[in-house]
């Protein structure tokens, strides 16, 4: 696993000097620490941080053909290279060594820009072809390593991370507020725009082109939902078969390796497929709070004493304002997923044994597991058919009133999320419970200059995608939505860059994307009857996990927030939001006073929007106010 940073210069005589590639590397230097490369070609500069994990002595990087006319810097990991290595060696082609990235090289000079399609794995990376003079910039299906770039219309700057393209000096950091009215309700950007103007996110499954001058940005995979008539019994052999062998397959290493445990339904498969594919030790990783209702230590430790691992618990304390700062710098552009931070301290816990770890990312989304969906149908069989003047008048002020409870989840908490979000436009879809803002709270929240000219239709992402899954059922549209919008743009966004933090490689076996492929093809009603989630999953499950497991609702990775803004954050959390410039500029300090206090009464719960802000005024400070503007 590595990090990546390039310019191309496409203005007649142009040339990359070494040291502009030089210090965007420097920005990286945690996303590979074992080893660093250069390679300055006229009008392209290219290079590479590299974490050793396949072929420790010959993976150096950037790496070329045998002419050295076909040159590639890759961040990733091809699980499919020996057998692309085997068969394009039989077409001819020589290699030098039994590094996956070489394999690239020559699916290039075999395939041109569909090598895409040959490659099983997840990458970011560029090809830089000096014959055709052509650059191509690649993501990976579902998004798992990311990819940035900024295109003037004649110097495309790209890297691994966003602070690598700001540490060119070639592109000026500034606000895209557009994308701040986003975040407050999402609490992520979705693609393709950043926090920053003018750099951009490759979006998931996509690869940009650069030839002739031109920039070309194409879509080369997505996943089709079209529910088939398969039986029940063909969908439990398949999931099984596929998952077993997207675990073994990323069990590929050279360097020591572990699984991170929750004790839920998807990191223990992971853990039983993988305990079954291999005989090396797997030290297993979780974490817990002193509210037990966060915890889930007592099923990761019976899961892992069930599997014979080697098990390590990491106590999660207050956080403090510096983990918060430094956690901040790592994810580039502000998101609030509140597992970010205790995904951070786990990894650093983890680095200090293996140097891969498993994760079960993506059950959720493939398999229907997350609230959300519950949400959606209740709400669509049941309380669209409330009145809404009584639902308006009655419903939601009586719920609306009730104190919030300290716990996770529990019945009022729950009960208040769905009056929320069930409060939102219908066309947000099972997103509206994952959204944590409104046309009231904009309005208030944001100064009326603001939302004049950058206020919108808050939905617009959420319809982009539902049109682009085609005309399937309500389901298929929602996990489609999940795939595209929240998977790549927040939950993968966090994994990658709160794991390479650490210097740590994250597999998530759950996106292979041959099993979500299959999971397309699953009937609705088989995936999610009734209002039981991962129905279908938990049938396929039934022989391989441990009873104590299989009926475990979702819990998460989260932390009591709520709790400690009452407590060891509020100070802290008072002086930073009245002193930002960002927000004394763009929004109203006196509604945010407001939410202040009500969230220390317990009137209600704002650590969401606190939470936001609190991000967004760090990332200001970090990113903006504290970077240099001597753009090139």
């Amino acid at each position: 696993m590595c990090g990546i940073v390039g310019v191309l210069d496409t203005r007649p005589d142009a040339e990359i000097h070494p040291s502009v590639i030089e210090r965007m590397l420097g920005a990286i230097v945690h996303r590979g620490p074992d080893d660093a490369g250069v390679s300055a070609l006229g009008p392209v500069g290219l290079g590479t941080r590299r974490l050793q994990i396949i072929d420790l002595t010959g993976g150096h990087q950037p790496m070329s053909n045998e002419d050295n006319s076909v040159w590639v810097a890759f961040n990733g990991e091809i699980y499919n290279h020996k057998t692309r290595r085997r068969q394009l060696g039989e077409q001819g082609h020589q290699f030098r060594t039994q590094c996956d990235t070489e394999v690239i090289v020559h699916e290039w000079e075999e395939h041109g820009p569909n090598c895409v399609d040959w490659l099983d794995g997840q990458f970011g990376f560029a090809v830089w072809d000096q014959s055709a003079q052509t650059l191509m910039l690649a993501r990976d299906r579902l998004g798992i390593k990311p990819l940035y770039y900024h295109w003037n219309g004649s110097r495309l700057v790209f890297s691994s991370e966003i602070k690598g393209i700001l540490a060119s000096n070639l592109v000026t950091a500034e606000v895209d507020l557009h994308s701040l009215y986003y975040y407050m309700g999402y609490e992520f950007v979705p693609a393709p725009a950043t926090m920053f103007q003018g750099i951009q996110k490759l979006p998931a499954g996509h690869r940009l082109l650069i030839r002739n001058g031109e920039l070309d940005v194409q879509r080369y995979w997505d996943v089709q939902f079209a529910p088939e008539d398969l039986s029940e019994e063909e969908c439990v052999r398949t999931i099984r078969q596929l998952l077993g062998e997207a675990v073994e397959q990323r069990l590929m290493s050279d360097v020591p390796l572990g699984v991170f445990l929750s004790g839920g339904l998807d990191s223990t498969a992971v853990l039983a497929y993988a305990r079954e594919a291999t005989t090396r030790p797997l030290p297993s990783f979780t974490i817990g709070y002193a509210d037990e209702t966060f915890s889930e230590w007592d099923h990761a430790r019976r899961a892992a004493q069930h599997y014979g691992t080697e098990h390590h618990e990491i106590l999660i304390e207050p956080i403090t304002p510096d983990a918060i700062e430094h956690a901040v710098w790592h994810l580039d552009e502000p998101m609030t997923d509140l597992s970010a931070l205790p995904f951070h301290i786990l990894s650093q816990k983890a680095r200090e044994h293996v140097t891969v770890c498993l994760s079960g990312e993506g059950g959720d989304e493939v398999f229907v597991g997350y609230d959300r969906f519950i949400a959606s149908k209740l709400e669509q069989m049941v309380y669209a058919r409330v009145p809404s003047a009584l639902r308006r008048l009655l419903i939601e002020p009586a719920v609306g009133s009730l104190p919030d409870q300290p716990q996770k989840k529990g019945a009022i908490n729950l009960l208040k999320r769905f009056v929320e979000g069930a409060a939102l436009p219908a066309e947000g879809g099972h997103m509206r419970w994952q959204y944590f803002s409104s046309a009231e709270q904009d309005r208030r929240l944001f100064t009326s200059a603001f939302l004049d000219r950058f206020g919108g239709d808050p939905f617009e992402p959420i319809r982009r995608h539902a049109t682009a899954a085609g005309g399937v059922d309500r389901l298929s549209a929602e996990c489609y939505v999940d795939l595209r919008l929240t998977m790549p743009d927040s939950v993968l966004m966090k994994v990658d860059k709160m794991s390479m933090a650490t210097s740590l490689e994250v597999r998530v076996p759950f996106l292979d994307h041959r099993l979500i492929e299959f999971a397309a093809r699953i009937p609705s009603d088989v995936r999610f009857p009734g209002l039981r989630t991962k129905a279908i999953y938990r049938k396929a499950m039934a022989d391989v996990l441990p009873p104590f497991i299989l009926e475990r609702g979702k819990q998460g990775y989260s932390l009591p927030l709520k709790t400690w803004l009452r407590g060891e954050l509020r100070e802290y959390m008072t002086t930073l939001l009245n002193g930002s410039p960002l927000i004394q500029e763009h929004m109203n300090l006196g509604y945010i006073n407001q939410l202040i206090d009500e969230h220390q009464r317990r009137a209600k719960n704002h650590n969401h929007v606190l939470w936001a802000l609190i991000n967004v005024a760090l990332w200001h400070r970090r990113y903006i106010e504290g970077h240099a503007t001597n753009a090139a």
